[in-house]
């Protein structure tokens, strides 16, 4: 009796000390205005610069041979540069695992040697806490000429259990800050995911679309100002079967969010912000097929949206890119960007896949990662085989255009290699 009546006791003490902890840091908020979307890098682009003739370029941006690697990004730099970010380990979620990136000369036409970012133990010495393991970096290039790179850890439990850090180069990319973690929420301070391209505002803020995985799933959309500080959040859907939103802005207000379906047998689901952020509509579902894999999006030179989607009932054997208007009403598909020779995605025997893969392999490689393709068949075996059959996996694409009109893709390839696509509207006009 004497322990109920204590717990009572907590309980009634506790609530008001949970109140007061919310009320103080609603009264310490500051005020702020929401500024509109920025045009960026819209307003920059040049097309002149670009070749009218149909231009597609296809590259591997990885050289490591021995590491798994996945969830791309690429920012596109002044003069026509890259550079590209990626996590590469033993396996998804494993100790080992870093932030890796590259950079494309637009010069040459090719990726320069992939290096180490940042690990595991930069980040625990930087943010003074315990760290299991690393994930989804996102890179991307400022107005204001500043290269953001952020990326999850996890303290604590599995992705749930997630953070976001933040680092800048203000050299594009040659030197970083010191990994700082972003607080996103109250207390622990966990189960904030990055994925998809960030969107600037006018002012120089900038909108992360993150996403959600602690007792539920769903998205949202972090507002930081230009100094990376978090200022808001807004959720982007409710409920428990979306994530990974890419955002796309329409104009000063509008923008179409594209969602993740996290189940199986579902669509895309999609919403729109009519308040540049701040509110969005239920979300609701649209054509494209997503057997919960994720997606990316840009707006095209025409003012439609090019989707980077497996538009599949199931698995991720193929990779599409698909056009939509702004409505999303109307769907159609541009280009098969690599597929499983089997329509059906069924797996291949090891004897056969080895020579599907040869080509597939020299097709996709670029020229500078060619020299790689004896080393990288002697590892399939691990990678894309099981009992003597071999499947294809095209994953996680991450969509770009740069400022003189160029659209940049890449995506993880048979969880071997980042591959690297780039096109113009000359291309895209050609296959329509």
């Amino acid at each position: 009796m004497q322990w109920n009546s204590n717990t009572s006791r907590w309980r009634m003490l506790a609530i008001p000390a949970v109140l007061g902890v919310f009320l103080a840091a609603w009264s310490l908020h500051p005020a702020y205005e929401m500024s509109d979307f920025s045009p960026f890098p819209a307003a920059d682009f040049n097309t002149a610069q670009v070749d009218q003739e149909a231009e597609f370029q296809q590259g591997f941006a990885s050289s490591d041979l021995d590491e798994f690697v996945h969830s791309p990004s690429v920012a596109a730099l002044p003069g026509g540069d890259l550079m590209a970010a990626w996590f590469a380990g033993s396996r998804e979620g494993a100790a080992d695992v870093d932030i890796r990136g590259a950079r494309f000369d637009a010069v040459t036409g090719t990726w320069g040697e992939e290096r180490v970012l940042v690990t595991r133990e930069m980040t625990r010495r930087a943010i003074g806490k315990p760290i299991r393991k690393l994930g989804n970096p996102v890179i991307a290039f400022s107005p204001d000429e500043l290269l953001w790179l952020f990326y999850v850890s996890v303290s604590v439990g599995g992705w749930a259990g997630s953070a976001v850090n933040a680092m800048v180069s203000d050299d594009l990319g040659v030197t970083w800050s010191k990994p700082r973690q972003l607080v996103t929420t109250p207390f622990v301070n966990i189960s904030t995911l990055v994925r998809s391209a960030p969107v600037f505002h006018e002012d120089g803020s900038i909108g992360v679309p993150v996403y959600h995985e602690f007792l539920g799933k769903f998205p949202e959309y972090l507002y930081l100002d230009a100094q990376g500080r978090v200022v808001d959040k807004f959720r982007i859907a409710d409920g428990t079967n979306s994530l990974q939103p890419t955002v796309v802005p329409l104009d000063g207000k509008r923008a179409v969010a594209l969602l993740r379906h996290a189940g199986r047998e579902g669509h895309v689901l999609a919403t729109v912000t009519e308040d540049a952020g701040r509110t969005w509509q239920p979300e609701w579902p649209v054509a494209p097929w997503n057997p919960n894999t994720s997606l990316a999006a840009v707006r095209s030179g025409s003012g439609s949206l090019l989707v980077a989607q497996n538009n599949l009932l199931d698995g991720r054997f193929k990779l599409s890119l698909d056009e939509a208007t702004n409505n999303l009403t109307e769907w159609s598909l541009v280009a098969s960007l690599d597929a499983s020779p089997d329509p059906d995605g069924k797996p291949f025997p090891r004897v056969r896949y080895e020579e599907l893969m040869r080509k597939k392999f020299l097709d996709s490689s670029g020229t500078s990662r060619q020299q790689l393709l004896t080393g990288y068949l002697r590892e399939i075996d691990q990678r894309m085989c099981h009992d003597g059959m071999c499947d294809f996996e095209y994953e996680y694409p991450y969509m770009i255009r740069a400022t003189d009109g160029r659209y940049h893709l890449v995506y993880a390839w048979n969880n071997s290699f980042i591959k690297h696509v780039a096109f113009n509207d000359a291309w895209l006009e050609a296959q329509l």
